[in-house]
């Protein structure tokens, strides 16, 4: 398992994935309360959803003490 991994990213890197899940998020989330049509609006939402998991992971890594778990 660990020789897929390289763990050669920078927290510089990491700190810009972040910044960059965190803008998408809310960009899926303003685009839910826009929409009128469901099927679009289900699709931002799954998108939100699951960039909350990725958001909360990085945050996780860079250290965030509002965040004990990640999984939770």
């Amino acid at each position: 398992m660990t020789d897929n991994f390289t763990y050669n990213r920078t927290w510089k890197q990491i700190e810009d994935m972040l910044d960059s899940a965190e803008k998408l998020q809310n960009w899926h989330f303003t685009q839910m309360g826009l929409t009128n049509n469901k099927k679009k609006r289900i699709h931002h939402m799954r998108n939100y959803k699951a960039l909350e998991g990725a958001v909360k992971m990085a945050r996780w890594v860079l250290g965030d003490k509002n965040i004990e778990h990640p999984l939770e």
